[in-house]
């Protein structure tokens, strides 16, 4: 699907996803003021002697704030939605589990998705009485009769893996459960889970959305009134909210979110191509090679690859080799950033092999980081 095939506003002609980007949330001009308005700091607001809150949204910092508005704008925008912005990604994933889901309820979880989920959900959501289930993102699922929700991550993060939403939606509907999904690694300008079906994105907008490693965001979309409420309720309750200096910075770097993808993305499929000719290597995946088992489903559903890859080294020896062969590839956590970064994932308790490397590729130059990564990985045989 190219970028001027996806569902765009009516009130609108169509744009393309750059500009998109660049325009997407910002106030209507006004002349002398800057094009994205400074954040604005404030906690209280000077409030109407006579209508007190009801004369203006602005009462106080933790239910709203102009700057988070701006940015929930624009990522609406660009996730087809309404948005409500989160402290980080995990504040906005177990946020929205927390305030959907009850005692007595079933709730069924992505197998191979990100492990702070699945330990909140068996240490905390089991606890209060929720029936955990587990699927992997590319199934089987289990029957889904009973279920109040289905959280999916595609594509997932380690793994890679990626779900037919169409599909999935419409098993989780005849149902009666909700779909949710984590837009993390793809962004909106990869896949509109809303768009595919799903009643709920959710996402952690410090990775690729973002994509300069300063800040900790996270969101959660939806077109549903009663969703929308109800999350919002829950954030104002437990006061879950980014700072308004990070909702600006967060709104700055949206504009520039198409470029970045693109290099991102030419940098992945040119290591994932490096990588797959390499007998040193094992374990490669890239929803965007040929050969993946996720191709398919992710050529129809996708907008474009994600810069993530995953592989395996063997040991976590040989990735510590390779870590420090590297020139342009830093050994870090998170994804998404405009430096390439690999992360071990089983340092950080994640279920993998000792030696399976998630790479997360920046924004430099094609060739030099095919060949630097081709001169650590020989150092590190």
């Amino acid at each position: 699907m190219s970028e001027r095939d996806a569902p765009q506003s009516h009130d609108h002609p169509p744009t393309g996803d750059g500009t998109r980007c660049v325009h997407a949330g910002l106030p209507e001009p006004t002349p002398g003021a800057p094009f994205l308005p400074g954040p604005v700091f404030a906690a209280p607001y000077h409030l109407d002697p006579w209508q007190g809150p009801a004369a203006s949204p602005n009462g106080y910092g933790r239910p709203d704030n102009p700057t988070r508005r701006l940015l929930e704008a624009a990522v609406g925008e660009l996730e087809g939605g309404d948005c409500r912005v989160f402290a980080s990604g995990q504040a906005a994933i177990t946020g929205l589990l927390l305030a959907v889901l009850r005692a007595g309820d079933v709730v069924v979880l992505p197998a191979d998705g990100y492990f702070p989920v699945r330990a909140f959900a068996t240490d905390t959501l089991a606890g209060n009485g929720v029936r955990v289930l587990f699927a992997p993102t590319a199934g089987p699922y289990p029957d889904l009769d009973g279920v109040r929700l289905v959280l999916v991550e595609t594509p997932a993060n380690p793994g890679l893996d990626v779900v037919d939403l169409p599909a999935l939606a419409g098993r989780a509907h005849a149902a009666g459960a909700l779909l949710a999904v984590d837009n993390t690694t793809a962004t909106p300008l990869g896949q509109r889970p809303l768009d595919l079906g799903a009643d709920v994105v959710v996402a952690s907008g410090t990775k690729a959305l973002t994509g300069h490693s300063d800040l900790l965001l996270g969101y959660v979309a939806t077109r549903s009134a009663e969703l929308l409420s109800t999350v919002t309720a829950w954030r104002t309750a437990t006061g879950s909210v980014p700072g308004a200096f990070d909702a600006w910075l967060a709104h700055r770097s949206l504009a520039t979110l198409d470029l970045r993808l693109a290099r991102q993305t030419a940098n992945a499929a040119a290591l994932a191509r490096l990588l797959a000719d390499r007998a040193d290597v094992s374990g490669l995946r890239w929803p965007g090679l040929p050969e993946d088992p996720a191709y398919p489903v992710a050529t129809r559903q996708l907008r474009r690859m994600p810069g993530v890859l995953s592989f395996d080294l063997g040991s976590a020896d040989r990735v510590a080799r390779f870590l420090c062969a590297a020139r342009l590839v830093a050994a870090a956590t998170s994804f998404g950033g405009l430096h390439t970064t690999a992360d071990r994932r089983a340092q950080w308790g994640d279920d993998t092999a000792p030696g399976f490397v998630r790479l997360s590729c920046g924004v430099e130059d094609t060739a030099d980081l095919v060949a630097d990564v081709t001169a650590a990985l020989e150092a590190a045989a």
